[in-house]
């Protein structure tokens, strides 16, 4: 008596192609992007005594221990802003090498997102390395973006067909 191989019930999908350069170079800004953040956030927590004096001369009349609890927050918001960046750099840069259409929906989002943040840096007084790291970050989103909808791009993230 012929009995069938067992199967787990699911359809079988094909084999994706490889990812095509643009998405490669595009993953690769990707990487370059959360590495950039992760520089930014070292950069941005080695600079503490600078935020505390930033924010003495920008409010004087708040007292010691406002100041403080408001360089507190600071620090807080920029780690927790700091360490999803990076999370979601990687998480993009994985999803889009599969050839998730989705994450590349998603990444001209968050692009988006990165360029009314960037529009919001500008309006306030900065120092010249605290404007380098969003315009180096939003310039990377700008070159994975524009790879990921490359019309050889386009093709690997079309949705594959069943067999």
């Amino acid at each position: 008596m012929y009995k069938p191989y067992p199967s787990t019930g699911k359809p079988v999908e094909p084999e994706r192609p490889p990812a095509p350069a643009p998405v490669l170079n595009a993953v690769k800004l990707m990487y370059a992007g959360a590495a950039v953040s992760t520089v930014s956030l070292i950069v941005s927590l080695v600079d503490i005594s600078g935020t505390k004096s930033a924010i003495k001369k920008a409010r004087p009349s708040l007292t010691a221990t406002q100041i403080n609890q408001l360089n507190t927050f600071i620090i807080t918001l920029a780690i927790v802003s700091g360490v999803i960046g990076i999370a979601l750099w990687l998480w993009m840069a994985r999803a889009n090498s599969q050839g998730r259409n989705w994450a590349r929906i998603l990444s001209t989002v968050l692009f988006c997102l990165a360029t009314l943040d960037l529009v919001g840096v500008f309006s306030e007084p900065k120092t010249l390395l605290c404007l380098i790291f969003p315009v180096l970050t939003w310039l990377i989103g700008l070159g994975a973006v524009f790879l990921l909808w490359r019309s050889e791009a386009s093709e690997f993230f079309k949705p594959q067909g069943r067999l």
